[in-house]
């Protein structure tokens, strides 16, 4: 896929990962639909660094556990572009969440968000992403083969979203490529101490952790060059998922 006059709608793209993706893609000459939900000043200052690359970047601001969000979102994109391309589905909440602790309101908020935004965003967007002929991106997590007993929902959540990648992909083809990127170390919880992160680290057979610049690069490969990659789940995590 040619990127260059293209739109694509990042999610939660203010911050992180998110950002990363939205300035690499703009680099590559794509206009981007920024969203955010409650980082306003962090999703302008992204915006900023897309214009530098003479795209255009617009903000639109949604909270995604709302189920009227994504359609919403949706015809916002539409309406000011005029187009979509791609969907890069990035938002997600990271919570901690035990067996002993588990609530139903805290399990049901981070899979509307990590699991059942992305389809309704699919759902909405299939018509235009059919047109273009698109790509449809999840972010998905080394978490879901290696899940941690005390990040339940979260780690339940993108076990699902790599199912829903698999299925998306034989629902939208042959129009549409849909693709799983499935990151390991590449942006520290902001809560996890040097020993935590140095012990981690220490399970990469590379021996260090990514970056959401490295996130960001295999997004726009697949993009650019991933004419016949669909259904796929492609691990970014320095070998990890081979441990």
């Amino acid at each position: 896929m040619e990127l260059k006059g293209r739109t694509a709608l990042i999610t939660g793209a203010a911050r992180r990962i998110g950002r990363a993706i939205a300035v690499e893609l703009a680099g590559c000459g794509c206009d981007v639909a920024i969203h955010y939900h409650s980082s306003a000043g962090d999703a302008e200052r992204t915006a900023d660094a897309c214009r530098k690359a003479g795209v255009r970047a617009e903000l639109f601001s949604a909270d995604l556990a709302d189920a009227g969000a994504p359609p919403r979102l949706v015809q916002q994109v539409l309406a000011a572009f005029g187009r979509l391309d791609v969907l890069i589905n990035n938002a997600s909440l990271f919570e901690v969440q035990t067996l002993d602790g588990w609530t139903a309101a805290a399990w049901e908020r981070v899979l509307r968000v990590n699991l059942t935004a992305p389809i309704a965003l699919a759902f909405e967007a299939r018509d235009a992403l059919r047109t273009a002929g698109g790509r449809i991106i999840n972010l998905c997590d080394a978490a879901a083969a290696r899940p941690w007993p005390d990040h339940l929902a979260y780690c339940v959540s993108k076990g699902a979203l790599e199912t829903l990648t698999r299925v998306l992909a034989r629902a939208l083809a042959p129009q549409v490529n849909v693709v799983g990127i499935a990151p390991g170390v590449a942006a520290w919880p902001e809560d996890y101490d040097e020993a935590t992160r140095r012990r981690l680290t220490q399970r990469i057979p590379l021996q260090r952790p990514g970056s959401p610049e490295d996130i960001a690069r295999a997004v726009a490969f697949v993009l650019r060059e991933g004419d016949y990659i669909n259904g796929s789940i492609i691990p970014i995590d320095g070998g990890r998922h081979i441990v």
